[in-house]
């Protein structure tokens, strides 16, 4: 059990550390102070928790209320699909009043508003964190930009070309799959893959390994091959 909560502190350590070392690379020289790590843990923290179903509890429902949602999406409308899931929603609110209301009247007993501990909640937002959140959205949506200008640019040809080839996969994805199909594959492979990994690491790795080091040694012979990728490593260096 240790070995496993090291494994998955491990991966997300890294993917925080990925994402701090962007942001930090994309301030100005005279920003002396990176933005707090402890800003990505937050936002890392809970989403891994549920696709990692370290609570199924929790997991479970999120997980099949999005997917049906989604499932939904698929054959009705967005209008529909709110309109009729707030119905339900409502429906199940009221029906539950009028239910406490009549065992309170029944039984004599004053025990108020069922949902007073609900309404009483906080629901606002924080407003510091959302503009640390979106601090953090802006930064990468900045660096997206960045690579997107290079590539389109021709900056360095080995990745433009491999960046076509990307874009040549996704017009046969595009034809095979609409919008919605995409994102519903997308939200079953975060709750399920993150789980397989995890279980199956070892294994995993070993064969990422050998894709990498074939996907190196290819990328290698391109660039040696084209003496524009040359030029453009001479100039970064």
């Amino acid at each position: 059990m240790d070995t496993v909560k090291d494994t998955v502190k491990g991966a997300v350590e890294d993917i925080i550390d990925d994402a701090y070392e962007k942001v930090c690379k994309l301030q100005k020289p005279s920003d002396k102070k990176c933005l707090d790590r402890s800003l990505l843990c937050v936002m890392f923290s809970p989403m891994e928790s549920l696709i990692y179903w370290r609570d199924p509890k929790k997991s479970g429902p999120i997980f099949g209320g999005v997917l049906l949602i989604l499932l939904s999406l698929k054959f009705f409308s967005l209008i529909s699909v709110v309109a009729y899931v707030s119905l339900l929603g409502l429906a199940a609110t009221i029906s539950f009043r009028i239910y406490k209301n009549i065992v309170q009247a029944v039984q004599k007993t004053g025990d108020g508003h069922p949902f007073k501990d609900y309404l009483e909640t906080d629901v606002a937002l924080p407003q510091q964190k959302v503009e640390e959140v979106t601090k953090v959205a802006v930064t990468h949506l900045n660096a997206t930009i960045v690579e997107l200008r290079r590539l389109f640019l021709v900056e360095d040809l080995v990745d433009s070309i491999k960046f076509a080839v990307l874009l040549w996969c996704f017009t046969y994805l595009g034809a095979w799959f609409n919008g919605i199909t995409l994102i519903i594959l997308a939200w079953v492979a975060l709750f399920s893959l993150p789980k397989v990994y995890e279980t199956n690491k070892t294994q995993i790795d070993a064969n990422l390994d050998i894709v990498r080091s074939k996907l190196a040694e290819i990328t290698s012979k391109v660039k040696a091959a084209v003496p524009i990728g040359k030029k453009s490593e001479e100039k970064k260096e």
